[in-house]
């Protein structure tokens, strides 16, 4: 009897060995990246996607052999940039993944259910896409990380392309200028007064031409002032020196010369741009959800200040002076000031740009916890010179950081163990 308990034991001792070798013959490592390693799966899977994103854009792929080194530095360069996140402690949270994937899905105007249907007919589980896209954005968290510090943008730079931009753009703009002018009299603060009066009525949405008719004793007095369409180079130095990056509506003046005292407005502009932002001032309260106090419970705690603030038991900055966890806005009774809401959080920025005047959200989570907003005053205000300055630090930024990325995964690529098991180290 104890043989046959021994021989079954050694049967089945042999068959779990045999079934293990199998698994293990499933999947195989091809290359050492310093304390990682690359396995075959990994590799397919990386090539599989590449050979489903070309067939999708209908591109040509390189040789095979090609193809299959190209898969291979991409994976060690991940594996070298995740081991690198990993000393930093870059980790990113489920909520801030599953926040990212919802404004995927959003941007592609899908719903969640449709979204997850064209994963399935492509063969993708969602667990496999989720961890994608946690794997990219450690990547890209990294990579800013350690690059960004490596880039310097000076404001000369700035400035010599921004000029630069101006020349190839200034050709293609062109003004509708008006002029009136004011021969100083013997009473000359009465002539500064006038002036400063016309000035202040154009700006009040008076009739140019008609103020210029009146008034004017300038060359085109007769024509209401009307110099007609002129790009930069065609007008007067005068004009050119204060109309350039001017709007339609801008009146500049009074500008002393020897002649008098000259009131310019830009009658209208084409070939400009210009570029209008919305800006925000809104006030909030936050509560930050803890061991002590749930998720749920910070919500619903919101909830009942809402109430309070429309039965007009309770005041907003009472509110927000007493339990806002935002240090920086509590003391001003929640108000944040004048934003551009972009600089917000999503969740935040949404809310913001959503609501009217006046109007107070309902409780609302961002990635710093509960909010209760409400919108205070919205304005426009033209921010072109500050956008053509943004453009030209963006440019000249994208260029470097690119630069120096590749920069800094050839040194961690250098720096690194690598050896390719299935081919040369």
């Amino acid at each position: 009897m104890k043989r046959l308990i021994l021989l079954s034991v050694s049967v089945f001792m042999l068959a779990t060995g045999l079934v293990q070798a199998q698994e293990q013959l499933l999947d195989k490592v091809v290359a050492i990246v310093n304390n990682d390693v690359i396995t075959q799966s990994q590799v397919d899977e990386l090539t599989n996607k590449v050979l489903r994103n070309a067939q999708g854009a209908e591109q040509e792929l390189p040789p095979e052999d090609e193809l299959q080194q190209q898969v291979m530095d991409r994976l060690i360069l991940e594996s070298l940039q995740l081991q690198l996140a990993d000393r930093l402690g870059i980790k990113i949270s489920d909520s801030q993944l599953e926040n990212t994937i919802d404004n995927i899905i959003a941007g592609e105007n899908k719903t969640r259910e449709e979204f997850l249907d064209d994963l399935t007919k492509q063969g993708i589980s969602y667990n496999q896409f989720r961890e994608d896209i946690r794997t990219e954005i450690v990547l890209g968290e990294v990579g800013r990380s350690q690059v960004q510090r490596r880039v310097n943008v000076s404001e000369q730079e700035i400035d010599a392309l921004m000029k630069l931009i101006e020349e190839q753009d200034k050709g293609t703009v062109r003004y509708h200028v008006g002029h009136i002018l004011l021969r100083i009299s013997s009473d000359e603060q009465a002539t500064q007064q006038l002036a400063e009066n016309l000035v202040q009525q154009l700006k009040d949405g008076e009739n140019f031409n008609q103020l210029a008719m009146t008034h004017s004793q300038g060359p085109k007095a007769l024509e209401g002032g009307d110099w007609g369409w002129m790009t930069i180079e065609e007008m007067p130095t005068l004009f050119a020196g204060v109309v350039r990056n001017q709007h339609q509506g801008s009146v500049m003046g009074p500008i002393r010369t020897d002649s008098g005292l000259h009131i310019i407005m830009v009658l209208d502009a084409e070939g400009l741009q210009k570029v209008e932002t919305l800006e925000v001032n809104a006030r909030h309260i936050l509560i930050k959800p803890s061991i002590i106090l749930s998720d749920k419970k910070a919500q619903s705690l919101l909830s009942e200040f809402r109430q309070q603030l429309i039965l007009g038991e309770v005041t907003f900055e009472e509110l927000a002076r007493q339990y806002s966890e935002d240090p920086g806005s509590a003391v001003r009774g929640g108000e944040l000031g004048w934003s551009d809401p972009s600089v917000f959080v999503p969740a935040f920025r949404d809310t913001a740009t959503r609501l009217e005047v006046g109007e107070l959200s309902q409780p609302f989570r961002s990635t710093f916890g509960w909010h209760l907003m409400e919108v205070l005053d919205k304005r426009t205000t033209d921010t072109t010179n500050k956008a053509s300055k943004n453009r030209a630090y963006q440019m000249i930024f994208n260029r470097k950081f690119n630069e120096e990325t590749q920069s800094w995964q050839e040194e961690l690529r250098e720096e690194a163990y690598v050896e390719i098991l299935d081919g040369d180290a």
